[in-house]
């Protein structure tokens, strides 16, 4: 019998043979409290039913929908999952996490993970409820957006359904498509393309039963003090603003990336800050399902319509491809929705294509710098993956080994994976959880640009401190996406692992201490490394591109920001010593072996 907060036990599906099978967690609450949930299973179980070396593409590469502990109990913000795949966009491990009422009734079929493995034989949609899983051939859905597609499939079978869905770009197998549901997306990664390559156009999900729990009085104590506290100060900047806050402050001390990260201040920044674009054109602030903060900050479009903006979009689609007009990033953004596109690997890559054609790499020159008409037309040509889409559906880093010419260099990604909107030049630890990172390029799973912009240390002097912070960051992120919770809550808990460990045992009914969780946080982030070994990643992988290393960033009034390949060496070395890691970046046997993957 597993502990409360689980239903020990995986659903996989074959969609091309029509094989589904319940599997039982193997070793039952070990497994469970060794990796949780969400991101932490799903590494789990990439371990145990990803073939090695096998195509991100292929019909035997298992994707896999993720659910923790925590969904369906009244916490907040703990309505989300995670998405766990090998990623078509790098090779490696990705995850991705998403909110929505998806994560409650995906939970309440009676699994902690829905797998899905094979190639339907025609576009189709699997559903998922009590009575298991089945496949229905839904070839009317070709082409839709990921909405229209939810809302076809909503009036085919009924409303009590919740569905994850890709769009055009996923069905083109586009590296870094999206998975999309309640207009918000499983984004990083190229996830979306995974399942496109399954020929699945949606997931559907009916809740059919309840999931126990340990101490009812303990949780609704916990959520009711939880509540409280997300509507203290350190949400406040996301109740008022939302992440788009971060682009005045982020300019105000050069760590906005811009024109593919030739610059690190934008001129044109305050023309696409929230605090001007809430007052002229803010309508509506809305939340996750299961969440009390409400960060969602929605914006009127010029000629009707209305449009969720991000910090990491307007950045990617706006300042990185040096595009200030808030309505063209506007329209960037919803072109990304309407196709199931990361915005994030989509600027980047569309602003290396850009340097391209300024160098005479890339014969497009239609495609400029602050052309918010050829950012829309790029878009549309990688959705299509039609003339120079077809190159840049593939990422950055591939684009760059076709286009050759030195263009890797000023490719903008860690691994394959496009950095998002921190200026590592001037952001050191941040530097570091960058180029170290599983995923690659990520500011989710290593938020270490929070002790960079602390005070507490410099910011343009990497070192041992910086180190500290790093790892600290990384790993206090592997037990948040794995229980799971919102990461705008960090803030709000004074000593992070003594009170998630607490919330757990309320939940699970474990003894589960703060030491414990420490112990679980190393162990997953180690499971992600092991897994991108396994696949072919080494030491050299855990670095910058060269431009980063090799070109300083000129700060004005004689001030400058360089990071050298030598001193991220010595950061990379350090945190492979405090990872208890060799110098190849590996652990060692003894330490692998306790990661219960095998067997």
């Amino acid at each position: 019998m597993s502990a409360g907060g689980y239903f020990g036990r995986a659903l996989v599906v074959d969609v091309g043979d029509h094989e589904v099978t319940s599997a039982p967690l193997p070793l039952e609450d070990a497994v469970l409290r060794a990796y949780l949930g969400g991101v932490g299973l799903g590494t789990w179980l990439m371990h145990r039913l990803a073939p090695a070396g096998v195509d991100p593409l292929a019909p035997e590469a298992p994707l896999a929908f993720v659910f923790s502990p925590l969904v369906g109990t009244p916490l907040t913000t703990s309505a989300k999952f995670a998405v766990v795949a090998k990623s078509p966009l790098t090779g490696l491990l990705t995850d991705a996490l998403a909110s929505s009422r998806f994560a409650i009734a995906g939970k309440l079929t009676g699994n902690d993970a829905i797998v899905v493995r094979g190639r339907a034989a025609e576009l189709s949609v699997l559903l998922v409820d009590g009575d298991g899983a089945r496949l229905e051939p839904a070839p009317e859905l070709a082409g839709l957006a990921a909405a229209q597609a939810e809302a076809a499939v909503r009036e085919r079978f009924g409303r009590g359904w919740q569905t994850a869905a890709i769009g055009p770009a996923g069905e083109q197998l586009v590296h870094y498509a999206t998975i999309s549901h309640d207009g918000r997306h499983a984004g990083r990664g190229g996830l979306g393309a995974v399942l496109g390559a399954k020929n699945v156009k949606a997931i559907l999900v009916r809740s059919a039963t309840r999931v126990e729990i340990a101490d009812q009085t303990a949780v609704l104590a916990a959520a009711k003090d939880l509540r409280t506290r997300s509507f203290g100060p350190a949400t406040a900047k996301y109740r008022e603003l939302g992440t788009l806050a971060n682009l005045l402050a982020f300019n105000a001390v050069s760590t906005l990336p811009t024109r593919n990260f030739t610059a690190a201040t934008f001129a044109d920044a305050p023309r696409l800050a929230a605090e001007e674009l809430h007052e002229l054109r803010g309508v509506a602030r809305n939340s996750c399902a299961s969440c009390a903060i409400g960060c969602e900050h929605i914006y009127s479009r010029k000629g009707g319509g209305q449009q969720r903006m991000e910090y990491e979009n307007v950045f990617a689609l706006g300042p990185l491809c040096g595009v200030s007009d808030p309505d063209d990033v506007f329209a960037a953004s919803a072109r990304c929705d309407e196709l199931g596109l990361d915005t994030i690997s989509a600027g980047g890559t569309i602003a290396w294509a850009m340097e391209c054609v300024e160098r005479g790499l890339i014969d497009a020159p239609w495609l400029k710098f602050g052309d918010g008409a050829a950012l829309l037309r790029a878009l549309d040509l990688i959705g299509a993956r039609e003339g120079l889409g077809e190159l840049l559906a593939q990422g950055s880093r591939r684009a760059a080994e076709v286009v050759g010419n030195g263009s890797i260099a000023f490719a903008p990604q860690v691994k394959g994976l496009e950095l998002p909107g921190y200026e590592p030049r001037t952001l050191q630890a941040m530097a570091l959880g960058l180029a170290v990172n599983a995923r690659g390029a990520d500011h989710n799973r290593s938020g270490a640009y929070e002790a960079d912009l602390s005070g507490e240390l410099d910011r343009l002097d990497g070192g041992p401190a910086h180190v500290a912070a790093a790892v600290g960051t990384e790993d206090r992120a592997a037990v948040m996406d794995s229980m799971i919770l919102c990461k705008f809550l960090r803030g709000v808990f004074e000593d992070p692992f003594t009170e998630w460990a607490a919330l757990l045992r309320s939940v699970t009914g474990w003894d589960v201490d703060a030491a414990e969780l420490r112990a679980t946080a190393r162990r997953i982030v180690l499971a992600k490394r092991v897994f991108n070994q396994r696949e072919g990643a080494t030491a050299a992988d855990d670095t910058l591109p060269p431009r980063m290393l090799e070109t300083p960033l000129e700060l004005g009034s004689g001030r400058v920001a360089a990071l050298t390949a030598e001193r991220l060496q010595a950061m990379v070395a350090g945190y492979y010593s405090e990872r208890g890691l060799d110098e190849e970046g590996r652990p060692a046997p003894e330490a692998e072996a306790a990661l219960l993957l095998g067997g």
